[in-house]
């Protein structure tokens, strides 16, 4: 399946957090924080306002977006005003 967000909106794969330290302990999910890193996977057609291209890496805010899965994997459609950065 092939999603194209429109307007604004970037299409963002979300990173998924280790479940376990260094030193091997293992995390429960209920302690895991939140991830606010991601790939971009698709960008709008609002060229004006998109500042991010498809394969970077970048940061976003806690809540922001709508949680979907394409295919078994998680991912975030959000709007550019809600990138924080840009990760190198």
């Amino acid at each position: 399946m092939k999603v194209k967000p429109l307007s604004d909106r970037v299409l963002i794969k979300t990173e998924v957090m280790e479940e376990k330290t260094a030193s091997g302990l293992f995390i429960p999910q209920t302690a895991q924080e939140k991830t606010q890193t991601g790939v971009v996977v698709e960008v709008g057609d609002d060229k004006d306002m998109i500042k991010v291209k498809v394969g970077q890496k970048v940061m976003y805010d806690k809540y922001a977006g709508t949680a979907v899965t394409i295919e078994g994997e998680d991912h975030l459609l959000l709007r550019m005003s809600d990138i924080l950065a840009i990760i190198e």
